[in-house]
């Protein structure tokens, strides 16, 4: 099938977030204006650059967690896992203001080091980041989206060695977990390695 994006796709559900995936999943840890903490899951998450590292997440709507990030500056990304699923999941809940998510999903605070957000003690590993780009989305015809990327420079990284090995940290022993269409996820169970023909070592025929 074709269609195009104007016209609909007419199926009962939407392909493009099925397409699009798996997708890393930014779970946002940010404190407001009032040191308030916040967290939250955002499906619309990954790694931007490296030297420097960067990560970038975006919200549709101006939520608490953009807001906070760009009032403040500061944001963490906490690794979701499978232990964690559940927590990650009620971290998605609305609240107001006042309402802290980590206390609504039974989740231990820890602090970080370069910014004031708290980190999930119980994740295997946390991203302390510092926003260098705050911006809205405009469609093709120059109009506002209503949704906000920030983009965020790793200032620090937490790693529980537990998940060490090799030298490499083991996103299997980890079960890191990520979002894929509709309310599906995915689970790293199994890894396998592919070498690039520049790799030191490898043969490239080429006759």
């Amino acid at each position: 099938m074709f269609y195009d994006t104007p016209n609909g796709h007419g199926l009962p559900w939407d392909p493009f977030k099925a397409i699009i995936s798996p997708r890393p999943i930014g779970w946002i840890s940010t404190v407001d204006q009032k040191g308030r903490a916040n967290l939250a899951p955002y499906s619309f998450f990954n790694a931007m650059a490296s030297r420097p590292n960067m990560v970038g997440f975006t919200s549709e709507g101006l939520k608490h967690s953009p807001r906070n990030a760009r009032h403040t500056g500061e944001f963490v990304f906490n690794l979701a896992t499978l232990p964690l699923m559940e927590a990650m999941n009620k971290t998605s809940t609305e609240l107001d203001d006042d309402s802290n998510e980590f206390e609504f999903a039974e989740l231990e605070m820890a602090p970080s080091r370069h910014v004031r957000a708290p980190r999930v003690a119980a994740s295997p590993a946390c991203l302390e980041c510092k926003v260098v780009h705050f911006t809205e989305f405009e469609d093709i015809e120059g109009a506002k989206t209503d949704r906000f990327l920030v983009v965020g420079q790793v200032v620090g990284v937490h790693i529980d060695e537990a998940f060490i090995a090799d030298g490499r940290f083991d996103a299997v022993k980890a079960q890191t977990i990520a979002r894929c269409g509709y309310r599906d996820y995915a689970l790293v169970d199994e890894l396998f390695e592919l070498l690039r023909p520049t790799d030191p070592g490898v043969f490239v025929d080429k006759k």
